[in-house]
């Protein structure tokens, strides 16, 4: 498991960035979900630099039939979720060079000019994920869900709420501007699919 002192030094500000894709499910520790694994091998954390609103959507899985009677009967199967969201002029990179985080989330290489604004993944980085993860991976989400309505909720905002096993459905980008000599600027559009 990725500790929490990690995440907290790989936040800019009291909460954690909204996104974080994962190639496993981490785990669940008092009830809120848990990363494991190494930053940009198994884990990449999404920037919060210039996205537009995090759109959700449900598809619902139902066998419906009218009866002889004209009455209408359901089968519900389950509902899916679909996710999507954009960047406007995301940095193509994160930082100049590799930061090497430690095991405590501090970038153990000094001297590194960050592009996103929180150190999240810029573009090129999403679009390696996205390159390399052709299968379903995980999508660790932050944000205020409700969880069975229970008073706890309420300290548990600084921490990833809702964790979902997703395909992408739709991957695109621009390139909008080339930078000086280490990144560029793209739009980039995301839609995934609940599994």
């Amino acid at each position: 498991m990725v500790s929490s002192a990690y995440l907290s030094a790989r936040k800019k500000w009291i909460r954690p960035q909204a996104i974080i894709f994962s190639n496993n499910s981490g785990g669940i520790l008092d009830g809120v979900p848990q990363i494991s694994g190494t930053e940009r091998e198994d884990f990449i954390i999404l920037s919060d630099h210039n996205r537009s609103d995090i759109s959700f959507s449900t598809n619902r899985l139902e066998n419906r039939k009218r009866m002889v009677n004209g009455h209408m009967r359901s089968y519900h199967i389950a509902d899916k979720v679909n996710v999507s969201f954009s960047y406007n002029l995301l940095p193509s990179r994160s930082f100049d060079g590799d930061p090497e985080f430690n095991s405590n989330g501090v970038a153990t290489v000094s001297g590194l000019s960050e592009y996103t604004a929180d150190g999240g993944a810029g573009g090129a980085e999403l679009l390696d994920w996205y390159n390399s993860n052709p299968g379903s991976f995980y999508m660790f989400l932050s944000y205020d869900v409700p969880q069975n309505f229970s008073v706890s909720i309420y300290d548990k905002l600084d921490k990833y709420s809702d964790v979902l096993e997703v395909f992408v459905s739709d991957f695109s980008y621009n390139v909008v501007k080339r930078g000086g000599t280490n990144h560029d600027l793209w739009d980039i559009s995301i839609s995934l699919e609940e599994v």
